[in-house]
């Protein structure tokens, strides 16, 4: 059974367990390298009788990030990408959700990147709702975002002998979000 939109009214925290937050670059101008950031938490409050009321944010430990190619996310924790002992977060901070229908919604906030804040709108789609095995109210959100990396202060790259760069500016960040409403 699931609950009406005015019933998922509440307080909620992103279970990673079964999220994700990934992203996807541009690799070499011919492919796409995927990853994701496997340490991150984040809170929400959600008002169904008024979406534009909800708040959220989200935290990513930068250590976390994973392409399966150990070498690469070493070199994308230093301070040619993430400088990740120096920023151990990027942030997400909302700052208004708008209503697109009933399934759609645009949530804008500010982005933080190692010591760069810009604001992005993120568009998200609920995926519905459920209660689990164990009594726990479910709500499902899958959203992406395409940012440039130059606009964080992420600038390194590498030029190409045929032209063009190693690395894309453009990223797509990606979030599929599964978050448990708490008692």
């Amino acid at each position: 059974m699931t609950a009406s939109l005015s019933e998922l009214t509440g307080d909620y925290v992103i279970d990673p367990t079964h999220s994700r937050i990934g992203f996807v670059a541009r690799h070499a101008m011919v492919t796409k390298v995927r990853g994701a950031f496997h340490q991150f938490e984040g809170t929400a409050h959600l008002d169904g009788a008024d979406p534009s009321k909800s708040t959220g944010q989200v935290v990513l430990k930068t250590e976390s990030i994973d392409t399966g190619v150990e070498q690469r996310d070493q070199h994308l924790r230093t301070n040619d990408f993430l400088d990740a002992p120096n920023f151990p977060d990027i942030t997400f901070r909302t700052t208004a959700i708008e209503a697109k229908s009933d399934t759609e919604y645009r949530v804008t906030g500010d982005l933080t990147i190692k010591d760069t804040t810009r604001p992005i709108d993120i568009d998200f789609e609920y995926t519905g709702n459920a209660v689990d095995p164990y009594g726990n109210l479910r709500v499902g959100l899958e959203g992406s975002v395409t940012i440039s990396r130059k606009e964080f202060g992420v600038t390194w790259n590498a030029a190409l002998e045929g032209g063009g760069v190693l690395v894309g500016d453009k990223i797509v960040l990606e979030f599929d979000i599964s978050a448990i409403k708490q008692k």
